[in-house]
């Protein structure tokens, strides 16, 4: 209906700048009657690719993909059966040109539904009964060009109520000489004499959380070994534990994978059938930090590569990572100085800043063109539902009704 979407149980509406390129507004769940508000906007703040090569034709390579040329004007017009597949709905992106003129990019935006595996199975030994359900995905797609780059970004909705956000990178890859039988330090030989620059590439995703409304808090979740002792004889005890974060600077963190940390949004004025909060939790994937060092003017001039998480409560004049002017600014503004004065985050409308690295050192196999690669985060309900929500979803109609090996 225009940019507004219904898809299984899911409501959403599809926006589009030129800075961000792709937003997704208003996502909520229909549970039992009632649309359950998620996030209420979600979009790429900024982005920026830091080089390593220190050399004087190469060390000022540091581009602000967002802030700096407008990934939203740089969206592709997609093509049906080489960009997406299936049954397909387009949406246009209407902007402006250097003279304040209409300038309209078609088919900017991919709409479709695919398959995606097992949803969920279980096959009961003693009755020979087998019950298996297919999963189907909702794709919100736009891939953006700038200059050697293509950025693919995908919004995944689940039958389940997970929203997963994939950037798929296709790349040329930057070059340069070197001498014959020269091995260059801050690259790989792609070719014979020439050779590719290690880079990174740091996504910032803004993510204005409304988990079933306003009223949120959060907290890190991280699994802990429980010392031995009386409560742990056989020393195998081991569980989650909660953090709940109440100012900015409290929430300034980076992943963990080792104690399986991530963040849980929570509305604690809201419980479900057991009495506890429903939630949302922020599921981070692949990821690094940057190589910078602390005085490198990259480092202060996208200061939030330096941290995967920042929170900040909702400010309308807060919408990018770096400030509204990065490529007029010496440094430190956008989240550095958004959370400077430690505002308090408890009970209150949030914004989640969730920070992805990507850490490209080439292969021979990525030239002339390289494969495309994947990273990306996942929001998933915790204690959202009272229980599973796609119990209700029906068999496939396969073999008079049923599923069979």
């Amino acid at each position: 209906d225009g940019y507004g979407v219904i898809w299984q149980k899911w409501h959403l509406r599809i926006g589009f700048t030129p800075r961000e390129g792709l937003a997704i507004h208003n996502t909520g769940y229909e549970d039992q009657g009632r649309v359950r508000p998620i996030v209420y906007r979600a979009s790429l703040s900024d982005m920026v690719v830091p080089y390593g090569d220190p050399s004087k034709d190469h060390y000022r390579k540091n581009a602000f993909d967002a802030g700096e040329y407008g990934i939203g004007t740089l969206a592709n017009s997609l093509t049906l059966g080489c960009d997406c597949l299936g049954e397909i709905h387009y949406f246009d992106a209407v902007m402006n040109d250097g003279r304040g003129g209409v300038v309209t990019i078609p088919n900017a935006v991919c709409l479709h539904e695919e398959d995606y595996g097992i949803l969920w199975k279980h096959s009961d030994w003693r009755t020979g009964q087998t019950e298996v359900r297919r999963s189907r995905r909702l794709v919100v797609s736009s891939i953006s060009t700038v200059g050697n780059y293509e950025y693919g970004f995908f919004w995944y909705f689940y039958q389940d109520g997970t929203i997963q956000l994939e950037v798929k990178l296709a790349v040329i890859v930057n070059t340069a000489a070197v001498p014959a039988g020269e091995t260059p330090k801050y690259g790989t030989l792609v070719a014979p004499q020439l050779h590719a620059h290690i880079h990174q590439h740091f996504f910032n995703f803004r993510l204005d959380m409304s988990v079933d409304g306003e009223d949120n808090s959060v907290c890190e979740v991280n699994t802990v070994s429980e010392p031995i002792g009386p409560d742990n004889p056989h020393g195998n005890a081991f569980f989650a534990e909660a953090t709940l974060f109440k100012t900015e600077l409290e929430a300034q963190r980076v992943i963990d994978p080792m104690s399986g940390r991530y963040w849980m949004v929570s509305n604690p004025s809201v419980t479900n059938a057991l009495g506890q909060p429903v939630s949302y939790k922020l599921m981070p994937g692949d990821n690094i930090l940057p190589f910078a060092h602390p005085s490198a003017s990259i480092i202060k001039r996208a200061g939030f590569m330096t941290k995967h998480l920042w929170v900040t409560p909702y400010d309308p004049d807060e919408i990018t990572a770096t400030g509204p002017y990065p490529n007029q600014h010496p440094g430190g503004a956008g989240l550095p100085e958004y959370t400077a004065a430690g505002r308090n985050i408890e009970n209150t409308d949030l914004v989640l800043w969730y920070t992805l690295g990507y850490h490209h050192v080439p292969r021979p196999e990525d030239w002339p063109v390289s494969p495309v690669a994947y990273c990306g985060f996942m929001l998933k309900p915790v204690g959202f539902f009272d229980t599973n929500p796609v119990l209700d979803v029906p068999p496939s109609a396969h073999h008079n009704g049923a599923c069979h090996a």
